[in-house]
């Protein structure tokens, strides 16, 4: 072998020990790669919760709308039987008339109620919710709640027992939107509470806020249905014992409406079967 040769030989012998240009990026590449990597899984998961987050979604819309069909069946075949026994010709049918008009007016206002509920919901989703705000005596507004509500507590034969209601609280605030609120969460209390349970309002002042409990010995929520209790549509007791719940907006609506007078509500129970409590804080008129 001559000198080149050997030479030559020497060369290739140790350029195997010089890393390459392919191999110099080889590390930095597989970085990369692993980067890409965990970012292509992190992108799967997000997508993977979108996908379920509107699976869930559709889920509620689909119950939500299964919902409304059932509310507004029910008045809207009593208002169409009311009509035939009015448009009866049979004479024996006119000491009915007075009943069925009874009748088809509570069922009429049933149907308004439900729709104002959709609007009210509709003009929150839109920003649009107005309140009328002026001083008002927040135990008068109680007392109203409490009235509205006086039939339904008397036909349950609940016990109601008020409290901190014999001296003025006063707010600004709207008065209808805040009895709103608390006819709605007495409605619950009487609606989910068997017949004879107890039901108790107090109102005291504390901090600068008005705070109003309500409480009752009903069938109580489960701890996982608490973080949910206040959103839209949501329907937190099992379908069994949804034959009275309504639509899932009335708790969406409290709260909405106490927020909007920049308080807050919250909910609170020892378990299935153990009752709920409600606490509404509004800040007092300074």
């Amino acid at each position: 072998m001559d000198a080149t040769s050997t030479a030559s030989f020497r060369w290739l012998k140790h350029a195997k020990t010089f890393p390459r240009h392919q191999d110099r990026l080889s590390a930095p590449q597989q970085t990369a790669d692993l980067f890409a990597t965990e970012q292509e899984h992190r992108d799967r998961q997000i997508a993977i919760e979108r996908i379920e987050s509107l699976a869930q979604s559709d889920r509620i819309k689909n119950e939500f709308l299964a919902t409304v069909c059932h509310e507004l069946r029910s008045p809207i075949g009593a208002i169409q039987n009311a009509v035939k026994v009015l448009r009866s010709p049979n004479n024996a049918a006119i000491p009915l008339q007075h009943q069925m008009c009874a009748l088809i007016e509570r069922q009429s206002q049933q149907m308004a109620f439900l729709v104002a509920g959709l609007l009210d919901i509709t003009s929150i989703g839109r920003g649009q919710l107005c309140l009328h705000r002026q001083l008002v005596d927040l135990s008068a507004i109680l007392r109203n709640a409490i009235e509205t509500l006086e039939w339904d507590l008397k036909g349950r034969c609940h016990r109601l027992e008020i409290s901190g209601l014999e001296s003025p609280v006063w707010l600004m605030a709207d008065a209808a939107r805040l009895e709103q609120v608390f006819a709605n969460l007495l409605g619950n209390a009487s609606k989910y509470t068997a017949a004879g349970g107890d039901i108790a309002l107090s109102l005291h002042v504390s901090d600068g806020s008005a705070i109003v409990r309500i409480r009752d010995s009903g069938i109580g929520l489960a701890p996982d249905a608490l973080p949910h209790i206040f959103n839209l549509f949501m329907q937190v007791r099992p379908a069994a014992q949804r034959s009275a719940s309504g639509l899932g907006i009335g708790l969406a609506l409290v709260r909405a409406f106490v927020e909007a007078h920049r308080g807050n509500v919250a909910a609170v129970s020892a378990g299935l079967g153990h009752g709920s409590e409600f606490t509404v804080r509004l800040p007092l008129e300074q």
